[in-house]
């Protein structure tokens, strides 16, 4: 199989891949598409940036081209685990039906309810959805899923990283068991081969690459930093990074760089921006209107560095980046494999490097583990990490320390005026300044505007009516008052 004019694809398919400048197909789409076409199940397993989309959008689109979509009930369904992976799926589809009349929505978060209320109302032949998404428009009852006849899950493993497998079983439970289904996923862990075993009938297996293996095209380098201070590592990998980015020149025309942490990328993106990068963040937290203009100025070449989180690992098609920088060792050894290949895509050369330190030492031997073979180290850039910041840090953290320890606990502050040499000699004590058992001390306290209040005090001062020792001007006024019993009791 070498054109895709010998696949059994509808001729406005076909015009559309041509317009695209697609030939030849990959061996995914050369496996996947006829067993599609026959009605078949297909249970795909690649590598990322293998074709994956085209190998179930082409024959999907062709499938569906007899019918009619009706209102709140699409005819078909795809699930993508991130926004920017549905969002390419859409794109993927509007290039090759553009010949079609054939209908779509993107369900996604980020984008209010009321537009997209009103495309499925009209109706639509393929719905693009995150699971999430799909289930708020299902529970608020607006879309019915029992007229799906063809289902596709795209990136199944990075939905079970996500934690949408029961979403995922609770999506399949309400469309017709009749449906037909084409799931795709990088890796195969035992709850994936559940899932297909459940939901799958009688699956067409297709694995055109060792599981979780990364392109031949693509230079791997681990660069091994030893920080001297581990409250510097975060710094001393930065610094590590520019230099990398500045050695590599003209070879790097753009990159993305990964972090574990959302608050690391931002991070990143500042101090780069600062050392005069030309760097922009995306991860889950932003607004979907900022993620789809980054998206967009990096394809197109109007920015340079890519600052991502692992939203952006999986299935973004960006065919021309060439490096790929982990910032950070993905904690999960298939992630490597997701991560790097972002670059060498569709043949190209591309280079992946890695900055690690000793505390990333089993995740390193589990990514090796997975790969079955050693990251090759590259020589690690002299780099000159000032102090002035954790100096910084230690002058705040003593200003905390100083501040907490001046509770009731802490030692009372030395008076500031200036004592006397010599002590004045006590003053005499008389009878007169002792004062009696039956009269308690008094103070005057500051005149007060209450009228009833220093109608009580002078009451007191007078002697004219008992006081009350210890409760001072807030007796109630009937314990103030006199009773007495009368003669005839």
């Amino acid at each position: 199989m070498t054109h895709f004019s010998e696949l059994a694809l509808d001729p406005a398919v076909l015009k559309a891949v041509a317009d695209a400048g697609y030939t030849t197909p990959t061996p995914i789409q050369a496996q996947a598409i006829p067993p599609a076409l026959e009605g078949r199940d297909v249970l795909g397993i690649a590598q990322t940036g293998t074709g994956k989309t085209a190998s179930f959008t082409l024959p999907l689109i062709t499938l569906l081209m007899k019918g009619r979509a009706r209102a709140r009930m699409p005819r078909s369904l795809v699930l993508a685990p991130t926004r920017e992976l549905a969002a390419q799926v859409a794109e993927n589809f509007d290039i090759y039906a553009r010949h079609t009349k054939l209908t779509k929505a993107l369900l996604i978060g980020g984008v209010s309810f009321g537009e997209q209320d009103k495309l499925i109302d009209r109706g639509v032949d393929v719905l693009i959805a995150t699971p999430g998404r799909l289930l708020d428009h299902f529970e608020r009852g607006k879309l019915l899923l029992t007229g799906v006849q063809i289902m596709v899950v795209d990136e199944a493993d990075r939905m079970l990283d996500m934690g949408f497998i029961p979403d995922i079983e609770r999506i399949f439970s309400l469309t017709p068991f009749t449906r037909q289904t084409f799931f795709y996923s990088a890796t195969m862990a035992p709850e994936i081969e559940r899932i297909t075993n459940t939901f799958l009938s009688a699956p067409v297996r297709i694995e055109v690459a060792r599981q979780a293996t990364a392109s031949e095209t693509i230079e791997q380098t681990l660069f091994q930093v030893s920080p001297t201070r581990r409250d510097v590592a975060f710094k001393t990998k930065r610094a590590v990074l520019r230099e990398l980015i500045r050695a590599e020149g003209e070879r790097c025309r753009n990159a993305i760089i990964f972090c574990n942490r959302k608050i690391d990328v931002d991070v990143l993106a500042k101090s780069l921006k600062k050392h005069g990068f030309d760097a922009a963040p995306i991860h889950g937290d932003l607004d979907q209107s900022v993620r789809t203009r980054t998206l967009e100025a990096f394809r197109d070449g109007t920015l340079k560095l890519l600052i991502a989180s692992d939203v952006a690992a999986r299935g973004l098609d960006i065919p021309a980046v060439s490096h790929v920088f982990n910032f950070d060792v993905p904690s999960h050894a298939e992630d490597y494999i997701h991560r790097i290949g972002r670059t060498g895509r569709a043949g190209r050369e591309g280079r992946a490097f890695t900055i690690a330190t000793p505390t990333d030492e089993k995740y390193l031997a589990a990514i090796e583990a997975l790969v079955r073979k050693p990251i090759p180290r590259g020589d690690v850039p002299a780099v000159d990490v000032t102090e002035e910041a954790p100096r910084e840090r230690t002058r705040r953290s003593e200003t905390v320390r100083r501040s907490r320890s001046s509770g009731r606990n802490a030692a009372p502050r030395p008076e500031t005026r200036e004592t006397p040499a010599v002590a004045p000699e006590p003053a005499p004590v008389t009878a007169e300044a002792v004062p009696s058992v039956a009269e308690p001390l008094r103070r005057d306290p500051a005149p007060r505007e209450n009228p009833v209040r220093d109608a009580r005090r002078d009451r007191r001062r007078s002697g004219s009516d008992n006081v009350v020792v210890g409760m001072g001007d807030h007796v109630p006024d009937f314990l103030m008052r006199r009773f007495e019993t009368s003669a005839t009791e």
